[in-house]
């Protein structure tokens, strides 16, 4: 019975001990979505993200970059703002962004193959790890 008890607290004092936090000093980015994987002239494309951070202290911006497989001058990257709101530790929530379709156009006078990638940042400078997109074909005019 005594090692019962024993084995009991000590099972519990494991198990707490190696409970896992899912927030981090550094920030963590995940890709949830894409409007849409053909994006035709006129249109828009959204992407959704989401994340989470343990301080609640990212910046005001967000790393975004357009890779074109097939037209290197279509290519960018370039940091976007994030609309403020309230923070506090512990912080999660999504991450919506959106182009025009004059944004992402293509360059090359055909039909860009694009994977579109991001990353944020805190005050700490923790960068997250970067998060790509699904190919993305966007229709020459």
């Amino acid at each position: 019975m005594r090692y019962t008890v024993l084995f009991s607290i000590l099972l519990l004092a494991i198990l707490t001990g190696c409970k896992k936090n899912k927030f981090q000093s550094t920030p963590s980015l995940k890709f949830k979505s894409v409007s849409t994987t053909v994006l035709p002239p006129n249109q828009g494309i959204q992407f959704k993200l989401s994340f989470t951070d343990a301080e609640g202290d990212l910046n005001d911006s967000i790393f975004i970059q357009k890779i074109a497989a097939n037209c290197a001058t279509s290519n960018f990257d370039d940091y976007y703002e994030i609309p403020s709101f309230p923070t506090s530790s512990n912080e999660q929530g999504d991450i919506l962004v959106t182009f025009r379709y004059i944004d992402v156009t293509p360059r090359c006078q055909q039909n860009d193959t694009a994977v579109f990638r991001f990353a944020i940042k805190d005050k700490a400078n923790h960068v997250s790890d970067t998060v790509s997109t699904p190919p993305i074909i966007i229709i020459s005019q």
